[in-house]
Parts: structure tokens; sequence; C-alpha cells
């Protein structure tokens, strides 16, 4: 598997904050973990966009475990640890971690997302 240059990037973003305009702003924090079943990547993330208030409005973060959806919800199935909340009171949704690249374009692309829907109201 060919070395994922993305996690030296967002490494080198740990401890970021952007601002967003408006009072929004992101906070970046990612360090190295040692790799195992539920950080196989090894790096422990968490992207987040908050509001003028400071709450969390979006967040992609492999912290813990999420459940995942459907029937049959603890049928032998592992709980991924990578995943994003949509808004302050979402338990989180698992995310499919590619690489560290396509996780920042998957974070600013929501990030943006929202920034409009929020500039439109």
């Amino acid at each position: 598997m060919p070395r994922d240059t993305g996690i030296d990037t967002l490494l080198d973003l740990n401890g970021t904050l952007l601002d967003q305009e408006s009072g929004y702003w992101v906070k970046i924090e990612a360090w190295r973990v040692d790799v195992s079943g539920v950080v196989p990547h090894g790096i422990r993330y968490s992207l987040t966009l908050h509001e003028p208030s400071g709450a969390r409005v979006l967040g992609y973060d492999n912290a813990h475990g999420v459940k995942p959806g459907g029937r049959f919800r603890y049928a032998g199935r592992v709980l991924p640890f990578d995943h994003r909340h949509r808004h302050a009171l979402d338990d989180g949704l698992p995310y499919e971690f590619e690489s560290a690249h396509r996780l920042l374009v998957d974070f600013f692309a929501d990030v943006d997302r929202i920034l409009r829907e929020v500039r439109q109201e």
C-alpha cells in the first residue's frame, strides 16, 4: 500500500484554528497513535466547524465508536471509529477513511456547504 502523504499535511495542521468569516471557525487536531484494529491509519483526529457561540456544528473524528445503522445493529459488527457528526446533537455516522487528503477534502466540502446554507438564511 502506498504511503499516505496527506497524513503529514494533517499532522502539520494540528492545533490550527481557521477563521471562516461571520464568526464561524474551524479547529483541527491530529496526532500519531499506534496502528490498531480501530485506528488502522495510525492517526487520531478531530476536525470541527464551530458557530460564533463556540458550539460545534460539524465534526469529523475517530475518538469513539459509533453504532452502525440498520436492523441488526449489533450482529457481529465492529463499531467504526472514523465518523462524522452533522450537527451538535448527532451521535455520528460512520465515515470511510480512505486517506488523510480525502478526509480534508470531504470535511472542507461539508464546511463550505454548511456556510453556504447559513449565509442564505
